[in-house]
């Protein structure tokens, strides 16, 4: 049974991260197989450009039903970039485009005189304490690159924080389910700790 398998939809930057997992010892496999993804210990859900692309795709194939039930039977699941804001009930990108409902809450677009997209690195404040922060000191550097933020209905979803202009949720987590909003694979030392904790700590629920 593959360990992580990192969700296929033809959007996202598969080979890094998958390249990511393999650096710190994790069997991870780039995979659209559905006997694959129904049968991994855990899922990764990657994305990057526009919300409603990206759920266009994952649907298109057939994914989204299939990540809800996996959810739902207790499979870890870990969201990156966009992959993070799929996990939420709507986006406001390009109108109102739903997402997978898994967290309640939407997905705004950064305002005011902020240069947007966000880019580069940026701090994470822990909220609360979360197997994915192992070894890792408070207020670690992540590499960012987006434009629109979650924000969550339940304030205790959100367990890091980073502030832009003001502070938004840059880590969430409930369950089985959590998701972060920077790219681990592109975050040094740091991100690739985040992934080897996501593979080898989730194993629990909270």
């Amino acid at each position: 049974m593959t360990s992580v398998a990192i969700i296929d939809y033809g959007i996202g930057n598969l080979r890094s991260v998958e390249k990511a997992f393999a650096a710190v010892g994790v069997d991870a496999l780039v995979t659209r197989d559905r006997a694959a993804l129904a049968n991994a210990e855990r899922l990764v859900l990657p994305g990057v450009g526009a919300f409603a692309t990206c759920m266009r795709e994952l649907n298109r194939y057939g994914f989204g039903e299939l990540i809800v039930e996996r959810v739902h039977q207790g499979t870890p699941l870990l969201g990156v970039c966009v992959g993070m804001q799929m996990l939420f009930e709507e986006s406001s990108e390009f109108g109102c485009t739903k997402g997978l409902g898994l967290l309640k809450g939407s997905v705004k677009r950064f305002d005011g005189d902020l240069v947007v997209p966000h880019v580069g690195w940026n701090q994470v404040k822990e909220r609360a304490r979360h197997r994915l922060f192992e070894s890792m000191p408070q207020d670690s550097f992540f590499y960012f690159v987006h434009s629109y933020y979650c924000e969550p209905r339940d304030d205790a979803t959100s367990i890091g924080e980073t502030d832009y202009g003001a502070p938004f949720a840059s880590v969430v987590a409930e369950r089985n389910i959590c998701g972060v909003q920077f790219h681990p694979e592109k975050s040094q030392t740091l991100g690739l700790q985040l992934l080897k904790n996501f593979a080898n700590d989730m194993s629990d629920t909270l």
